[in-house]
């Protein structure tokens, strides 16, 4: 007899776990957990992220205290401090994206995804899993490294006199919808993943939607941008991270919402890929 070898047969140990038994959401959420902490990029890019959201969030606060723009009267303060302090988070979107995109396409990678989709053959619990266990973790420690980007930017701030506490209006909103929008970067990837199974280009596309198309929406005609602009899955899920508001844009949760559509959306499109398509 023949013996089979190869990733799919050297790796399906959270596959294992399925035989003789019903195959339920919690199973296969317990199997794409293990498959999750046992690979050593997702805590990179989770490490990458929270690194660069404190340190940056740090580096700009301390930056901008120090060189605040005076008026004719002397300093006249900074406007917006609590987004100041998590501006780090604009860079850290991007391991974020990258951890949602590789915890999908690196099954495709490997072969994996043809075992599990064999324990699993509905297939919508595998994406159901994913999604559960990316978001539970990104939500817990991004939030948590927004609360440290704000408190280490505010330190900074404080230096000379421009930070403001946790108990300022804006404040709590901020960091709660900071760790909110990584966790919906990290859940675009994984749509995105699916979606396209390629890891090149599920990246490539998370970061057009979130970098590229802002950009693209400056060139357009004044009269078009004001209404188009704002619902751009970057512009109205950032609108969240402080506490002054361009007339044009979304409000703090509405915003968050829209770009939550936008994840919805990469999310089905995701799925339907991975009913019609072999592995």
């Amino acid at each position: 007899m023949s013996t089979t070898t190869g990733p799919i047969a050297d790796a399906p140990t959270h596959v294992s776990q399925f035989s003789g038994a019903k195959v339920s959401l919690p199973r296969v959420v317990a199997g794409e957990w293990v498959k999750f902490r046992s690979l050593r990029s997702t805590w990179f890019a989770l490490l990458g992220a929270l690194v660069i959201a404190i340190g940056l969030g740090a580096l700009f606060s301390y930056l901008r205290a120090t060189h605040v723009d005076g008026g004719p009267h002397g300093p006249v303060g900074i406007d917006d401090p609590i987004r100041v302090s998590l501006r780090g988070i604009m860079l850290a979107q991007l391991p974020i994206g990258v951890l949602g995109v590789l915890f999908v396409t690196g099954e495709y990678a490997t072969g994996m995804i043809r075992a599990s989709l064999s324990a699993v053959p509905r297939r919508w619990p595998v994406l159901t899993a994913k999604v559960i266990v990316v978001a539970i973790v990104s939500l817990v420690l991004c939030t948590l490294g927004c609360l440290a980007a704000f408190l280490a930017g505010q330190a900074g701030l404080n230096s000379h006199g421009y930070g403001v506490s946790l108990g300022a209006t804006g404040a709590l909103q901020a960091v709660i919808g900071g760790g909110i929008y990584l966790t919906l970067v990290a859940l675009l990837g994984i749509g995105c993943g699916f979606a396209i199974r390629s890891t090149g280009g599920a990246i490539a596309t998370v970061f057009g939607l979130l970098l590229v198309l802002p950009l693209l929406g400056e060139a357009l005609p004044s009269s078009w941008a004001a209404h188009v602009n704002q619902y751009l899955p970057m512009n109205a899920g950032t609108q969240i991270l402080g506490t002054t508001h361009d007339p044009n844009s979304l409000g703090p949760w509405t915003g968050i919402g829209v770009f939550a559509l936008w994840v919805v959306a990469a999310l089905i499109a995701g799925l339907l890929v991975l009913r019609q398509r072999d592995a």
